[in-house]
C-alpha cells in the first residue's frame, strides 16, 4: 500500500462537470426516488476470453507449478516457469495457463515480488504481452496487492483493450479507495471509446459514488443504468441500495429494494446492512424477520449473519444475540470464521466474556480480528492482566500479524497510574511492529499516558508525531483536560492557535470542562464569544460543557439562559440543568426542571433521578423524594448502587431513618457507599449509638471502612456527646485501618469537643494537626467558643478565620455573635461597621416546608406571603397556649442592642416559628410537620418547638444545618445538646 495514491476528493467543479458529461451522453434525466449497495466484481476466466484452453497437465511443469502455488512456494513455482518459458515442447497455452494459476497465487499471498517478475516475463514476450487474459490478471493482481498504479500501468501498455480490462482497471480503483480515479475513468469509459458499460461496470463506478457520498452522481448513474436496461439486474441493483444507504437515503433504498422483480439473497443482505450501518436497529430486526418468513425460501448465509450480529452488539442487546447464535448454530455457521468473530465480538462488548472465550477457544481458525474482539472485550472491562496476557499469547502464534487495531484495542486497558508500566510495555512493543508513525496510534497513547498521569510521555509522544493534525492537539488537550492538568491543557491550547490549527468542537470542549473544573469564568465567557461568531453553540456536546462552566461557577441564570435556547434539549442537558441546580443549592428549581423534563416526554435516567433525589434531600422533601421512589420501583432502577444510596440519603434527610435503614436491609449487595450513606444518616438525627453498632456490623460483613466512614462515625459521635468514643475511633483510623486523617476528620473531632465544651482541648488539638487547619476548623470552634462564652479562645480562632475568609459574611457573623453573646455591644457595632464597609451582609434566616407536593420558603421576618396574617394569627394563638405550660421567650438569642419587647418581637418573625405556623394552618392533624431550615436553629426556637409539639400532639421535624431535631410530646430527640 506504500505506493498507493490517496483517495481523491472531488472539487464541486469537477462534480458538476461529471455530472453533466454522463447526463449528456446518456440523455437522461437523474431519477430522484431510487437508490444502493456495495458490489465486487468477479471476473471469470470462461468470460473474459473464451478462447482459453482448459487447464491442461500435459506441460510437464504445469501440474508441479499448480501444487507449488497452492502451498505458498511462488519462488519455486516461478523458477518451473521459466524452465517452461524456454521450453520448445511448451505450447502457448498451456504456458499462459501456468502464468495465469502463478498470477492468480500472487494475488491471494499478495506477493508483489513474484508478480512483478512474472509482469517481466509477459512484457518480454512477444506472445503475451498483448494477452487479454493474462494482462487482466496482472491489473488484478496489482490491484489486490495494493499497487492500483502499476494496475493503470499495465492498462496503459495494453496495444489493444476490450471491456474486460476496462472493468479491471475500475475494479481496482474501488478496491482501493480511489474513487475519483474510478469516476473519471468511467468518463473515460463512455466518451473515448465504443464499448458500452455492462453489468460489470456499473456496480464498480456506484461503489465510488458511495465512497464519495455523492448521491447526486449516484442517481445519476441510477438514471443511466434504467436507460441501458440494468436496473433490474441484481449485481447493479444491489449496488444501488448499497449507495443510497452509504449516502443516509433509507426511503430511496427500500423503494428500489421492493421495486426489484427478483430480490435474491445479495439484495435483502444489502438492505439489512443499510439499515444497520444507518443505525436503525429495529428495521434491520424487523427485515431479518422479513427473510427468514419471506416466500423466496431464502436462508441467511454467513454475510447475513455478519450484518445481523453486530446490530444486537451495537444494541447491547445479548438476548438477541444468543437467539442469533443459536440460528447459526442451527444453520452450521459458526464454523465459518467472520461470523465466530461476530459472536465473540458481541458477547465480548456486552461484558459476556466467559462466553467470549469460549468460542474463542473452540475456534481452530482464528485471525488477527479473532484475537482483536477478544482482547477489545477484556480491555473494556479494564481487566489489564486478561488483556496483556492475550497479547502475550496472541504474539506466540504463528500465523497471527498483530496490527494497529491489536495496539487500539489494548490502550483502554491502560486506565490510571497503576498501569504505567504496562503502557510502557506497550508502547515498546507498538515501536517493535513499526505503529509509532500511525496517527491514531499515536494519538491514543497522548491520552493513555494522560490517564496514566504521566504528561511528560504524554508530550513525549505528542511531539514524536511529524504532522500534527487538529486530532492529536485535541489528544494531548483533551487527556490533559479529563484528567486532572488543566493548566496544561490551557497552555497547549496557546501553543496549538500559534500553530495556525483551528480548534474543532472537541477542542472547545476539552477547554470548556478545564475552564469548569479551574472555575475560569471569564475563559469560560471568552470560549463562549468564540462559538457564537462560529456558530458552535448549537453543538450539543460543545453547549453541555458550556453550561458545566456556568454551573461550576455558580452562575445558574446564564446557565438557566443557554439551556432554554437549547431547541433539541438531549437526556444529557436536561441531567446537567438537575445536577447543576441541585449542587448550587437550588432545590426548588431542580425539581420544577424535573417536571419539565416529565412533561416534554423525556424519560430520566440514572444521573437525573440521582439530581432530583439530591434536590429532595437538601429541603427535605418527603413527598416529592417518595413520588420518585415509585418511579424508581417501576423502572426497577433499585438496583444501581446510586440511585439505592441516593435514596437512602433522601429518606434520611427527610427526618426519615426506617425507610432509608429498610432501603439498606432490602439490599442484595452492600458496599461501602451504602454502608457510609447510612452511618451519616444516624450521625444527622445524633444516633451516635446506633451508628457505631452499624460500624461494627460492616467490618463483620467483611467491608471495608474508608475515609468516608469515619467522617460519617466522627460526626455520629460529635452530635451524640460520645466523646471518648469519637477520641478512639480517630485513633484507630491510622493505626488499624491505615487510613491518614484529613482536614474533614480533624474538623468532626474539633466540633465534636467544642459542643462538648472542652475548649482547651480543641485549641491543644488545632495546633497540633499535622496539617494548617483551614477555615471550616476555626469556624467550628469559633461557634463553640459563642455557646460556652470563652473569649480568649473565640477571639483567636476569629483572628485565623478572618485571616483565611476575609470575604465572607460568615466569619464577621459568628465573631458578633460571640460579643453579643458576651453583652460587648461596641465590639458587636466594630464588627458590623466592618461588614457594612466591605460590602457584606449576614445569610438571612430561612425555613422551608413542605405541603401538598409543593415547598414553601419563609425568610425571617418575612410578611409578604399570602397566608402572612394567618400566620401571625396562628402564632401568636400558640404562644399563649405554651406559655400556659412553661414557655418563656429566650431573648438571649437575639444579639442586637432592643429593649426586651422589641427582641421577642423579633423572635416571634424566627422562619421556623412562620413555617411551623403554616404547616399547622395547611395540614390535617396528627400530621407530623416537616422543616428545613439553613442555619442553626436557635435555643427559643427550639424551646418553643418542644412545647408546641405537646400542645398540638403533632411531631415536629426541624433539620438544622448541622442535624435533626424530632420534637414530640414536649421532648426533643437531641436531648437539648446540639
Amino acid at each position: 500500500m506504500a505506493s498507493m495514491a490517496p483517495p481523491l476528493s472531488c472539487p464541486q467543479t469537477q462534480k458538476v462537470s461529471i455530472l453533466r458529461k454522463i447526463t449528456s451522453i446518456s440523455n437522461i434525466c437523474p431519477f430522484g426516488s431510487i437508490l444502493i449497495p456495495k458490489a465486487s466484481l468477479s471476473l471469470s476466466r470462461q468470460t473474459q476470453q473464451k478462447t482459453r484452453l482448459p487447464f491442461s497437465h500435459s506441460l510437464p511443469h504445469l501440474q508441479h507449478i499448480h501444487e507449488l502455488c497452492e502451498s505458498g512456494n511462488l519462488n519455486e513455482a516461478l523458477t518451473f516457469l521459466r524452465e517452461d518459458f524456454d521450453n520448445p515442447v511448451s505450447t502457448s497455452d498451456q504456458i499462459g495457463e501456468a502464468i495465469g494459476v502463478l498470477l492468480q497465487a500472487c494475488m491471494r499471498h499478495k506477493d508483489t515480488e513474484v508478480g512483478r517478475k512474472v509482469h517481466e516475463m509477459v512484457s518480454s514476450s512477444t506472445q503475451f504481452s498483448n494477452d487479454f487474459f493474462l494482462n487482466t490478471r496482472l491489473i488484478t493482481m496489482y490491484s489486490m496487492c495494493g499497487y492500483p498504479s502499476d494496475s493503470r500501468f499495465v492498462f496503459n501498455g495494453m496495444q489493444r483493450k476490450n471491456l474486460i480490462q476496462w472493468n479491471a482497471l475500475l475494479s481496482a480503483y474501488t478496491k482501493n479507495d480511489l474513487f475519483h480515479d474510478a469516476v473519471l475513468l468511467f468518463i473515460e469509459l463512455i466518451s473515448m471509446t465504443e464499448f458500452s458499460p455492462d453489468n460489470f461496470t456499473l456496480p464498480c463506478v456506484i461503489k465510488a459514488c458511495s465512497g464519495l457520498l455523492d448521491v447526486n452522481l449516484g442517481k445519476v448513474l441510477h438514471g443511466f443504468a434504467v436507460k441501458k436496461a440494468f436496473s433490474s439486474d441484481g449485481f447493479v441493483g444491489n449496488a444501488l441500495i448499497a449507495m443510497y444507504g452509504k449516502c443516509g437515503c433509507i426511503d430511496e433504498a427500500l423503494q428500489l429494494f421492493e421495486s426489484m422483480p427478483e430480490t435474491d439473497l445479495v439484495s435483502w443482505n444489502a438492505m439489512m446492512h443499510v439499515y444497520a450501518e444507518n443505525g436503525l436497529s429495529q428495521d434491520s430486526y424487523d427485515l431479518f424477520k422479513g427473510l427468514i418468513n419471506s416466500e423466496e425460501g431464502l436462508i441467511p448465509d454467513s454475510v447475513t449473519m455478519v450484518i445481523i450480529i453486530p446490530v444486537s452488539t451495537s444494541e447491547s442487546d445479548v438476548t438477541m444475540g444468543r437467539l442469533l447464535h443459536g440460528l447459526a448454530l442451527k444453520l452450521g455457521l459458526t464454523q465459518e470464521l467472520m461470523v465466530n468473530n461476530s459472536l465473540v465480538d458481541m458477547y465480548a462488548k456486552c461484558n459476556y466474556l466467559a462466553e467470549a472465550q469460549i468460542l474463542f477457544d473452540r475456534n481452530d481458525n482464528r485471525n488477527v480480528v479473532s484475537w482483536n474482539s477478544l482482547i477489545g472485550g477484556y480491555s473494556k472491562e479494564g481487566d489489564a492482566y486478561g488483556t496483556f496476557d492475550l497479547l502475550r499469547k496472541m504474539q506466540m502464534e504463528d500465523e497471527i500479524v498483530v496490527n494497529e487495531v491489536t495496539v487500539l484495542n489494548v490502550l483502554p486497558a491502560c486506565l490510571d497510574e497503576s498501569q504505567l508500566g504496562s503502557l510502557k510495555e506497550l508502547h515498546g512493543f507498538a515501536f517493535r511492529h513499526g505503529f509509532q508513525d500511525d496517527e491514531l496510534v499515536a494519538n491514543n497513547f497522548v491520552a493513555a499516558y494522560s490517564k496514566c498521569m504521566s504528561p511528560t510521555y504524554a508530550e513525549r509522544v505528542f511531539h514524536g508525531i511529524k504532522t500534527k493534525t487538529v486530532s492529536s492537539w485535541n489528544a494531548l488537550i483533551g487527556g490533559y483536560a479529563q484528567n486532572g492538568f488543566r493548566t496544561k491543557a490551557l497552555d497547549f491550547y496557546l501553543l496549538m492557535t500559534e500553530s495556525g490549527i483551528d480548534p474543532d468542537p472537541f477542542t472547545i470542549g476539552s477547554l470548556l470542562l478545564a475552564c469548569a473544573h479551574l472555575k475560569l469564568l471569564q475563559y469560560g465567557k471568552e470560549i463562549h464569544g468564540f462559538m457564537l461568531r462560529n456558530g458552535l453553540e448549537l453543538d450539543e456536546f460543545v453547549g453541555i460543557s458550556l453550561l458545566s462552566v456556568y454551573i461550576h461557577c455558580e452562575k445558574m441564570l446564564p446557565a438557566k439562559l443557554l439551556f432554554d435556547r437549547m431547541e433539541d434539549k438531549s437526556v444529557v442537558s436536561w441531567n446537567t440543568m438537575i445536577s447543576g441546580f441541585s449542587q448550587n443549592g437550588l432545590a426548588s428549581e431542580a425539581l420544577d426542571t424535573f417536571r419539565q423534563m416529565l412533561l416534554n416526554g423525556n424519560q430520566p435516567h440514572e444521573i437525573a433521578i440521582t439530581g432530583v433525589l439530591g434536590a429532595c434531600s437538601q429541603i427535605s422533601a418527603l413527598r416529592l423524594g417518595k413520588e420518585v421512589h415509585s418511579f424508581v420501583l417501576k423502572a426497577h432502577l433499585t438496583e444501581d448502587t446510586y440511585i439505592s444510596c441516593s435514596l437512602m440519603d433522601m429518606y434520611a434527610k427527610s427526618g426519615c431513618m426506617e425507610q432509608s435503614r429498610n432501603i439498606f436491609d432490602r439490599l442484595n449487595e452492600k458496599n461501602e457507599a451504602s454502608w457510609n450513606v447510612l452511618i451519616a444518616g444516624y450521625g444527622i438525627h445524633g444516633r451516635g449509638h446506633e451508628a457505631i453498632e452499624l460500624f461494627e456490623m460492616m467490618q463483620a460483613s467483611g467491608c471495608r471502612p474508608d475515609s468516608l466512614t469515619f467522617i460519617g462515625l466522627l460526626m455520629a459521635c460529635s452530635h451524640s456527646g460520645l466523646v471518648t468514643e469519637g477520641l478512639k475511633y480517630h485513633s484507630q483510623m491510622q493505626s488499624l485501618y491505615g487510613i491518614e486523617p484529613k482536614l474533614e476528620h480533624y474538623a468532626c473531632v474539633v466540633d465534636m469537643l467544642g459542643r462538648a465544651g472542652q475548649m482547651n482541648e480543641a485549641l491543644k488539638l488545632v495546633n497540633e494537626m499535622p496539617e494548617e487547619p483551614d477555615s471550616r476548623i476555626w469556624s467550628s470552634l469559633l461557634s463553640s467558643c459563642r455557646n460556652y462564652g470563652d473569649l480568649d479562645i473565640g477571639e483567636e480562632a476569629s483572628r485565623k478565620l478572618l485571616e483565611l475568609r476575609p470575604d465572607k459574611a460568615e466569619s464577621y457573623v459568628l465573631l458578633s455573635n460571640l460579643y453579643g453573646a458576651l453583652g460587648k455591644w461596641d465590639d458587636v457595632r466594630k464588627v458590623r461597621q466592618r461588614m457594612k464597609e466591605i460590602g457584606l451582609q449576614k445569610d438571612a434566616g430561612c425555613s422551608w416546608i413542605e405541603v401538598g407536593g409543593k415547598v414553601y420558603k419563609f425568610l425571617v421576618g418575612d410578611a409578604s406571603v399570602s397566608e402572612s396574617k394567618k400566620i401571625r394569627q396562628t402564632w401568636m394563638k400558640l404562644e399563649k397556649k405554651i406559655c400556659k405550660i412553661g414557655y418563656k421567650p429566650d431573648t438571649s438569642c437575639v444579639l442586637h442592642e432592643l429593649e426586651e419587647d422589641e427582641k421577642i418581637e423579633i423572635l416571634r418573625g424566627h422562619s421556623e416559628k412562620l413555617a411551623i405556623s403554616f404547616g399547622l394552618l395547611n395540614t390535617t392533624k396528627g400530621s407530623p410537620l416537616r422543616v428545613c431550615k439553613n442555619l442553626r436553629i436557635c435555643v427559643d426556637c427550639h424551646n418553643a418547638a418542644r412545647f408546641i409539639s405537646k400542645v398540638v400532639k403533632r411531631e415536629i421535624i426541624i433539620r438544622d444545618n448541622k442535624r435533626f431535631h424530632h420534637f414530640s410530646n414536649g421532648l426533643c430527640s437531641c436531648g437539648d445538646y446540639w
